[in-house]
């Protein structure tokens, strides 16, 4: 059997989480290999931590599932022709396609959700809109072929649903357990509806700072696929 071949594209300003905790689980598979790629191979830093050792993604030939991360880099990666190209080639030839966090814009704007559910993070749910996706709350998605978590964290929550998917269930138990992932969080605040009217406040602030660019960005990402839609 074909080792199969797991693309994570990585950007300028991407959220380490986003791919990290994927990654963890994602490296476990029996018969697989895991691919960080950035354009160029460039280094990337993310929320202070800085990646080096990357493939090229231009260079990689093709793979079976490509994971999106999210992060707040992705306003410009959805707008970045060239990195946007690699997305497309992979992702047309690729048997899943999948993201985290606002990793799901960058698959909309490849043209790959439209009609089709996804996740996202909660902030940013409705930017998916103008792709022609539609907005799924869920903490993981899916729509066919087209797996997405939800915010950052989301992302481990994903990935063993993408172990179970690829090595069965009882592997996916297996290697939870081994990971110890046995969420407990310490304040009940993870979730919008969850979080009290204050804290909602003030999340909803520091994230609207760069709400009007990022939704200028996502419609002007939208526009450019209109006469392919």
């Amino acid at each position: 059997m074909a080792e199969l071949q797991i693309v994570i594209p990585l950007y300028p300003d991407v959220t380490h989480l986003d791919f990290t905790g994927p990654h963890q689980v994602l490296c476990r598979l029996p018969n697989s290999k895991v691919t960080v790629a950035s354009m160029g191979g460039q280094d990337i830093t993310a929320d202070g931590l800085t990646f080096g050792n990357l493939a090229d993604l231009s260079k990689v030939e093709h793979c079976d599932l490509l994971c999106v991360p999210g992060g707040f880099g992705a306003t410009d990666a959805m707008l970045d022709e060239a990195f946007m190209a690699e997305i497309r080639r992979l992702g047309t030839g690729a048997k899943y396609l999948t993201s985290v966090c606002t990793g799901s814009l960058i698959l909309a704007a490849a043209g790959f959700l439209r009609g089709k559910r996804s996740a996202c993070h909660w902030a940013w749910r409705e930017l998916l809109l103008p792709f022609g996706a539609i907005v799924d709350e869920s903490r993981v998605a899916r729509d066919g072929n087209i797996i997405t978590g939800g915010g950052v964290t989301a992302g481990l929550d994903f990935a063993f649903v993408m172990v179970a998917e690829l090595a069965g269930e009882d592997f996916a138990k297996t290697l939870q357990l081994s990971l110890e992932y046995a969420p407990a969080p310490p304040f009940q605040s993870g979730r919008p509806e969850l979080a009290s009217p204050e804290i909602l406040a003030t999340v909803r602030a520091f994230l609207d700072r760069g709400k009007q660019a990022r939704s200028e960005a996502a419609q002007k990402a939208a526009d450019r696929l209109e006469p392919a839609l």
